[in-house]
């Protein structure tokens, strides 16, 4: 039977999966710094999810998701993700506006439409981000590594953005950066840890908290393109 539960209750479930690595539990820490809320309220959260079955709490240690509460969490992230797909390739509508747009639309409709979503945009594999669409079975893993493990002189494509959000994505789309697109790390500073990559004939600077959103894959040849170099902006 189906648990009713609220968007932000959803919220915690989707964040509790993509966070999980193997069966050790997360820090609700970590789940708090995920969803911006303060670590009290995550608490609370995760013992009403816990008082429903759908997460197991251990003191000291952090929360997982149960069986059914992974079941949930994996029916939701589908939803949300085959939605932006929708949005993006059936409407149009801009690559960055639409995981915002997503978050409303996956607590509005069931398996039903869930499924019929997926026949139309042909069973795609990823989000428009580039994150995996779970199905049945194990869900594809996205590369672990990240513009923040690179080195100068690396060579790289972005692979997806992870977690998402509006400003990243439009920051992104400003700079034509989606999967797909090649780019080099072409410097950190030492100070802050800003870095400075080449893609096309402009430069793009990331912080060190938006450079670990972003998910690479090695590239085979250089990312950026000749030309003039543009305008460097932080993010």
């Amino acid at each position: 039977m189906a648990v009713e539960i609220g968007p932000s209750p959803e919220m915690y479930l989707k964040s509790l999966f993509e966070l999980t690595r193997g069966h050790a539990p997360v820090p609700i820490s970590a789940l708090a710094e995920r969803l911006g809320h303060s670590v009290v309220s995550a608490t609370e959260m995760v013992h009403r999810l816990e008082r429903r079955g759908l997460v197991a709490h251990e003191p000291y240690r952090g929360a997982r998701l149960t069986s059914d509460g992974a079941t949930h969490a994996r029916t939701l992230l589908r939803r949300h993700r085959l939605w932006e797909r929708f949005l993006t390739d059936e409407l149009n509508l801009p690559w960055e506006s639409v995981h915002d747009l997503a978050c409303q639309l996956e607590h509005a409709v069931g398996e039903e439409v869930t499924e019929a979503l997926d026949r139309r945009l042909g069973i795609p594999a990823t989000c428009p981000h580039g994150n995996p669409i779970p199905r049945s079975g194990p869900t594809p893993a996205a590369s672990a590594r990240t513009l923040a493990d690179m080195k100068p002189g690396e060579h790289a494509e972005l692979e997806a953005v992870h977690p998402e959000s509006g400003p990243v994505l439009a920051y992104l789309a400003q700079h034509g950066l989606r999967p797909g697109a090649a780019f080099s790390l072409e410097s950190i500073e030492p100070t802050d840890g800003l870095r400075v990559i080449g893609v096309s004939s402009t430069r793009v600077a990331f912080g060190p908290e938006l450079a670990a959103r972003l998910r690479v894959r090695p590239a085979s040849g250089p990312g950026r393109g000749g030309g003039a170099r543009g305008d460097e902006r932080r993010a």
